[in-house]
This record gives structure tokens, C-alpha cells and sequence, in this order.
């Protein structure tokens, strides 16, 4: 999905076309049920006299395992039914053609992008998705899924950065205060399995150490906007199982 918000963002940028985005809210909170759930009366509001009873949901909840795609289903349906039409390699991408105006319609979970070539269409699409659901207009697109969204429009140039992201991983591991390297991985270091905990007060000291954490952090964003750091995040993925100080 990533990689499809990427390819679309450069056509965008190539044809100038605008981007906008919205955020649906409590999207969840949109799905129907095909099949009766009941849940016991929630905190606050059981009925006096009738403690004993359960609830019969009416419709989707957070929480339940089919909430996100009782969510997705009705999305589909709603903007298949304005003519819209589902791509066959990456289904959360639409598009819809009417003569020389085109559309692109981008879904992420909650996220929506709208990528077109003519304002009036793109206004229009927009209005109609607030009738049909809860949606938060946040303009032209700045910041996708925690990427900022940098663009040029006279040079028709577009780039994507994680900084202020980074930055919050780097404060998490308390590690604002290290110095920057020119490299991902430094020349030199080799790291193997043997590099284990070798006594009790490594392993304490690795046991306060998310490493698994760090790595999972480092894995979004090289998915992202920084592949050069693939070759790093792929050696000391390795050793997430009992990694050492080493690593």
C-alpha cells in the first residue's frame, strides 16, 4: 500500500495534479453486521432491574475482529455506488474517469487522498463523501500516515520525509544526544550470533533494552522514504530472538 501511495504521489507530481486529504472519524463505528453479536451492558449504563440482560449490538464497534472489514465492505459499497471503480492489484485505490476529468481515491484504514486534475470535480467528490460519513477535511495533503508531504508545484518536485518521526524513535531510545554518522551501517562492524549475553549482568542490562522495539521503529521507516538503510536494518534483524550489547 505504501509503495502504491508512492507511485501515485509522483504521478500527481509529474501532472500536477492536486492532492487533498481526509480523515473519516470513528470509521469503525460505520460497518453493518451480517451476523448477531451480543455484548454485555456497558459500565455506567445498565438498566435497573435488568442486570441479568445482554445487549444486541445494531451496529459495528472498536473491538470487535470485524470491525475493520465491516468498515472496509461499507466503504466499498458507498463509493462503488458514486462510480467509482476498485483497482484489481491494490484494492483500497479507486479511480473514476468522466470524460477529461479524473479522479484518484486513496484509502488507509481512516485516511483518504484525493488525487485529480480539475478542482470542481475533487470539491464535489469531497462534499459527497461528508454526507456519507463523518469526515474531517484536512486540506491539501501535508502529512500522510506521520510522512510530510514537501512538494513544489513550479518545479513539479515532490519529497517525502519521517524527520519529525525519527525524531520521536530517537527520543524514545533515549538517543537524541548521539552523534550522526555519514553511514547507515559504520565500516568495520561485524555482528554474529556468538555475541549473546555472556553473563548475568549483560543479560540484565539486555533485558531493560527494547530491542525488538527499535527495530520494528527502524522497519517503517526504511518501508517508507529511507531504503538506505535496508542492508543495516536487515543484519540486526537477525538477531531479535536474544540479541547482546554487541548488537
Amino acid at each position: 500500500m505504501l509503495k502504491s501511495i508512492r507511485i501515485l504521489l509522483s504521478i500527481a507530481t509529474s501532472l500536477d495534479l492536486d492532492i487533498w486529504q481526509m480523515d473519516v472519524k470513528t470509521a469503525f463505528l460505520n460497518g453493518s453486521l451480517d451476523k448477531s453479536i451480543y455484548m454485555m451492558q456497558p459500565e455506567g449504563f445498565i438498566e435497573k432491574g435488568q442486570m441479568e440482560k445482554v445487549c444486541k449490538l445494531q451496529k459495528s464497534i472498536y473491538g470487535l475482529k470485524q470491525a475493520s472489514r465491516s468498515w472496509n465492505i461499507r466503504f466499498d459499497q458507498t463509493v462503488k455506488g458514486f462510480g467509482f471503480i476498485q483497482n484489481l492489484d491494490e484494492p483500497c485505490v479507486y479511480k473514476r474517469i468522466k470524460g477529461d476529468k479524473l479522479v484518484f481515491l486513496i484509502l488507509y484504514v481512516d485516511d483518504i487522498l484525493l488525487i485529480g486534475n480539475d478542482v470542481g470535480v475533487l470539491t464535489s467528490v469531497k462534499e459527497w463523501l461528508a454526507k456519507q460519513f463523518d469526515i474531517k477535511d484536512l486540506g491539501e495533503a501535508s502529512f500522510i500516515l506521520g510522512i510530510q508531504v514537501i512538494r513544489d508545484r513550479k518545479n513539479k518536485t515532490i519529497a517525502l520525509s519521517q524527520a519529525s518521526y525519527i525524531d520521536k524513535i530517537l527520543s524514545r531510545f533515549s538517543m537524541q544526544d548521539s552523534k550522526k554518522g555519514m553511514l547507515p551501517f559504520r565500516h568495520g562492524i561485524k555482528l554474529s550470533k556468538e555475541q549473546v549475553p555472556k553473563n548475568e549482568h549483560e543479560e540484565r542490562f539486555m533485558s531493560r533494552v527494547p530491542y525488538a522495539s527499535a527495530v520494528g521503529s527502524l522497519m517503517y521507516v526504511m518501508l517508507c522514504t529511507r531504503p538506505d538503510i535496508c542492508f543495516a536494518i536487515g543484519i540486526v534483524s537477525r538477531f531479535q530472538s536474544k540479541p547482546g550489547p554487541d548488537h
